[in-house]
């Protein structure tokens, strides 16, 4: 009975999905990670107070080989238990520094000319999608409560929110991180292919 509807129901491509060992054999190493050149996005965590959102921030900056991490303020720092947990190896390969607050490392990137983008719910803010920006550029998120601070606000070059379509006004911190970076490195690869045309 199973496989006749099975039968009944599938359609187009048959799927197999890969195994764990054969994925692992598609990846370098940490070490050869680590030689790759960077994509000139960059990630400053303002205050994350939690370990486990930390840690899986430092796994979306690996899958978008993002240049650095700056951890500010009350961020955890590895080597931790929890990062570890959900960074899945990631703080072996991804680049980060710590700064006592957000505003010293915004200062620090914006004398090397990088654009400061502010994941938060301002008046005004852009839609993700619709973000336009040079490179590089730093996306900058708050705490997950109290968001980025009004002081740091004033240092960002433009702000863009994830809409919410129900009760809740924000996604996991972690989450929208990696939404909004995954959405600047498309904005960087299509101004890339245009400068290649070009």
């Amino acid at each position: 009975m199973d496989c006749e509807i099975a039968d009944r129901y599938s359609i187009g491509m048959k799927y197999r999905k890969l195994t764990q060992e054969e994925i692992l054999q598609t990846k370098k190493s940490a070490q050869e990670v680590r030689k790759l050149s960077r994509n000139p996005i960059y990630g400053i965590l303002d205050n994350i107070r939690s370990l486990y959102n930390v840690g899986a921030m430092f796994r979306t900056a690996d899958g978008i080989m993002a240049k650095k991490l700056y951890l500010c303020g009350m961020t955890g720092i590895p080597p931790r238990r929890e990062i570890d947990k959900t960074s899945l190896g990631a703080c072996d390969t991804v680049p980060w520094e710590y700064k006592k607050t957000s505003l010293e490392a915004i200062k620090k990137l914006k004398d090397q000319g990088v654009r400061i983008v502010a994941l938060e719910l301002t008046e005004p803010s852009v839609h993700f999608t619709e973000l336009s920006c040079n490179f590089p550029a730093a996306l900058i998120v708050g705490h997950e409560i109290n968001g980025i601070s009004d002081e740091t606000m004033k240092y960002v070059d433009t702000a863009i929110s994830i809409p919410m379509l129900g009760r809740a006004n924000s996604l996991n911190v972690a989450t929208a991180f990696g939404i909004a970076v995954y959405q600047m490195l498309e904005v960087y690869k299509k101004n890339h292919r245009a400068n290649d045309k070009s």
